[in-house]
């Protein structure tokens, strides 16, 4: 019983991290997205 317990909260740890990776690497993509698109609308 117990284990089962642990397996579950270790599956949910890892799938908030990965979400919060991706959030994460979506805000990189737009930041770098924006600042291509700054540079281009400046020339």
């Amino acid at each position: 019983m117990f284990s089962v317990l642990v397996d579950q909260y270790r599956i949910t740890e890892i799938r908030a991290n990965s979400i919060a990776g991706f959030e994460v690497a979506l805000d990189g993509i737009l930041l770098v997205y924006s600042l291509v698109t700054l540079g281009l609308v400046e020339r």
